[in-house]
């Protein structure tokens, strides 16, 4: 399941970061300057937002699996139009569809990943079919069982039979659960923004610096860019695995600190040393992001997992989605000589270094006035995950699992319990669902 969630999340990330690289080309391609085709970026952002409300609803209230289907096969279209469009008002509304879709995969891709495995481990045609056969995460199967079961009571319970919809009980339980945590919702969202911020901030306009500003042709470019995102790789691990015993936010701070430092290296120097310096630089973009998955649905109500972990996600995305081009039309008011060939030339590195050391404080304040999830509250989590486990072990189905926990069932299996233990606790379960 974590290899299904992650590579979906790749193929998208890999069709995102295409325009990145390519600005200067489709800008000549359509005859227009580069803070115009940058709203190509800016749409496909903006509208993530929209795409998360809607797949994270459906993904909490009928499953993972058939919405990820949907999202993946939506990319394989819209990937194929994205080439064939003929201006730039085309460009933009393939692009602005295309942000719908990516934004409706990163809450069903983040929980099939993540749900199901330990807590200390968390941190297209293709994919459809690997997903197809796949089935859902087991904390989801427990959950859906748990709420038909609740919904068939309160049905019963009617007067005069009356029947309640379970999607209008699934949206009254939701709109609770939102009340009941809407200033939890609101800091995942401004904390997002700043997350989203510095990941754009320091690679989607980064190529063009690169090439319009430094001169640096295509292999050049390449060259810094994929180093870069080869860090950011090892970062995300790297930062994934030290949250784990450090602590989320503290390992995220960290991060902060360092990569607050280092951008000055990123847009000051001339040369392919910027190689050395954008790796080091993304590392710790990557660092800060790697333990945010998990953090965010270690915060999110259980039962809203998907929808308030997508959304908040894309609400970030949303609010800093003008990155790029907010420093493209800043940086067209810093012109500098024109280049050999007479091209025009604008100090976007300025532009860029400013707003990423304001995004890296802005991180770090959030980071250290916010909330997380305790060790033992981890620790509890994980233990229900083992105990889930130990009950099909003892041919407890996961529907059965969920029909006992709605009706208030208190049959667990600990460690340590001997074998007749636990067929005693198995058969109590079983009767009682």
């Amino acid at each position: 399941m974590f290899a299904v969630g992650w590579a979906a999340w790749v193929w998208d990330s890999f069709d995102f970061f295409t325009v990145s690289l390519c600005i200067t080309e489709i800008a000549e391609d359509f005859g227009v300057q580069n803070s115009e085709v940058s709203w190509g970026i800016t749409v496909t952002l903006m509208l993530r937002s929209l795409g998360a409300l809607i797949a994270g609803s459906f993904s909490d209230r009928y499953g993972r699996k058939w919405v990820m289907i949907a999202n993946l096969f939506a990319f394989i279209v819209l990937e194929l139009c994205t080439a064939f469009t003929q201006d730039l008002p085309l460009f933009l509304g393939v692009r602005a569809l295309y942000g719908i879709a990516m934004g409706g995969l990163l809450g069903p891709a983040a929980s099939s990943a993540l749900e199901d495995l330990p807590i200390s481990p968390r941190c297209n045609i293709l994919i459809i079919l690997w997903r197809w056969y796949l089935p859902e995460t087991n904390y989801f199967q427990v959950l859906k069982a748990e709420r038909e079961t609740k919904e068939a009571e309160k049905a019963a319970a009617a007067e005069h039979g009356e029947k309640t919809s379970s999607l209008k009980a699934f949206l009254k339980d939701s709109a609770a659960a939102m009340k009941a945590n809407w200033f939890l919702f609101v800091y995942m969202v401004v904390l997002m923004a700043g997350f989203n911020s510095i990941s754009h901030g320091t690679q989607d306009f980064y190529p063009t610096f690169l090439k319009d500003q430094l001169g640096f042709g295509a292999t050049q470019t390449t060259v810094v860019t994929v180093v870069g995102q080869i860090g950011a790789l090892i970062g995300g691990t790297v930062g994934g695995y030290v949250s784990t015993f450090t602590g989320r936010r503290l390992a995220m701070m960290t991060s902060c600190v360092i990569g607050g430092a280092l951008v000055p290296a990123y847009v000051l120097l001339k040369d392919m040393s910027l190689v050395a310096s954008g790796f080091f630089e993304q590392f710790f973009v990557g660092a800060v992001w790697g333990p945010i998955p998990v953090h965010l649905i270690e915060m999110s109500p259980p039962a809203l997992r998907s929808l308030i972990m997508g959304l908040t996600y894309q609400l970030g995305n949303l609010a800093s989605s003008a990155s790029a081009t907010i420093q493209a039309v800043i940086g067209e008011r810093f012109p500098l000589p024109p280049g050999p060939d007479g091209d025009e030339r604008f100090d976007y590195g300025r532009v860029i270094g400013i707003f990423c050391g304001a995004v890296w404080a802005f991180i770090l304040f959030f980071l250290f006035v916010g909330p997380e999830m305790t060790q033992e509250e981890r620790n509890e989590e994980a233990e229900q995950a083992k105990e889930y486990e130990r009950m099909r072990e003892q041919g407890i189905s996961l529907k059965e699992i969920g029909i006992a926990r709605a009706k208030g069932v208190n049959a667990t299996m600990e460690p340590g319990m001997s074998e007749p233990q636990e067929e005693k606790a198995a058969v109590e379960l079983k009767e009682n669902a």
